[in-house]
């Protein structure tokens, strides 16, 4: 843990404390959006670094597991208050943005830093071929009802909810479908070498204080992000801004932005270990 302290991001959190005695004191709500979403980057990133500490002692498998939700809680925990209070465009738009995000800044900062230390980089062909499957039957299910709203509206919205709602469980379902092909029936495909914290620079943490800083950092996640959406309203009237705009771009950086790798990380090895941030060897 002595290690924890070892980029300038890892200072951010002090809007964390800065957002709490804003809100208390009940500042300008652009000051309060401004810090909250200061302070949810940092804490994004530090779920992502214990989710790899975390790695080294569960498993490449689970380990990935963890990766692939727990390193995006801070996207789920916003929008999910968003739908709360209504915000149906900011979390329509988060969907958008998170996935130009994940592709465009977390997968592509990743090959550029990967290429820019490594001569060759290598990747698990089975797992980017479901990864690959995966986005693009998440695709289909995002455009199907935006083709049936412009195209057959005039058989009614509760149509259009109920061909949603069967989405989504199709959605689900292929989600859980990928986790047993991932864990259970193909896990010696997904196993890749041993996960070492010591790869990242950087002694590995314990397992009590890698859960320790996901549970509480987690818990930070969810107080910041109930009051950056809380006055994320009258924020974007002052900016000018729209509700798309702020789920497509800002709620995307704010998530995915902790994720980019950075060019002088990792191990110094003639190989890169991995194409991406949560890929395998």
């Amino acid at each position: 843990m002595r290690d924890l302290f070892t980029s300038w991001l890892d200072f951010l959190p002090i809007f964390v404390p800065a957002t709490i005695a804003l809100e208390v004191l009940r500042a300008d709500p652009l000051l309060v959006f401004v810090s909250a979403g200061l302070a949810i980057i940092p804490l994004a990133g530090l779920l992502g670094r214990a989710t790899e500490h975390l790695t080294t002692h569960v498993g490449a498998g689970i380990g990935a597991l963890l990766n692939a939700s727990i390193g995006n809680a801070a996207e789920l925990i916003i929008a999910l208050i968003a739908l709360r209070e209504g915000l149906h465009d900011v979390v329509k738009a988060s969907l958008t943005g998170s996935i130009l995000g994940n592709i465009f800044l977390v997968l592509g900062g990743s090959m550029l830093a990967g290429g820019l230390k490594y001569e060759r980089q290598k990747f698990n062909q089975t797992a980017a071929g479901m990864g690959a499957g995966l986005l693009l039957l998440a695709a289909a299910g995002l455009i199907i009802p935006a083709l049936f709203h412009f195209t057959a509206v005039e058989l009614g919205v509760a149509v259009e909810r109920e061909l949603s709602l069967t989405t989504s469980f199709i959605l689900f379902a292929s989600y859980v479908a990928s986790l047993l092909f991932t864990l259970k029936t193909n896990h010696h495909l997904f196993a890749g070498e041993a996960h070492n914290a010591l790869d990242l620079g950087e002694q590995p943490w314990t397992r009590r204080a890698s859960i320790t800083v996901l549970t509480v950092v987690t818990c930070l996640v969810a107080l910041m992000s109930e009051m950056l959406v809380g006055d994320l309203e009258p924020a974007a009237q002052q900016l000018g801004l729209t509700q798309v705009f702020i789920g497509v771009i800002l709620v995307a950086l704010v998530g995915n932005g902790p994720n980019i790798p950075q060019p002088d990380g990792g191990a110094g090895k003639q190989d890169a270990p991995g194409l991406g941030y949560r890929s395998w060897v």
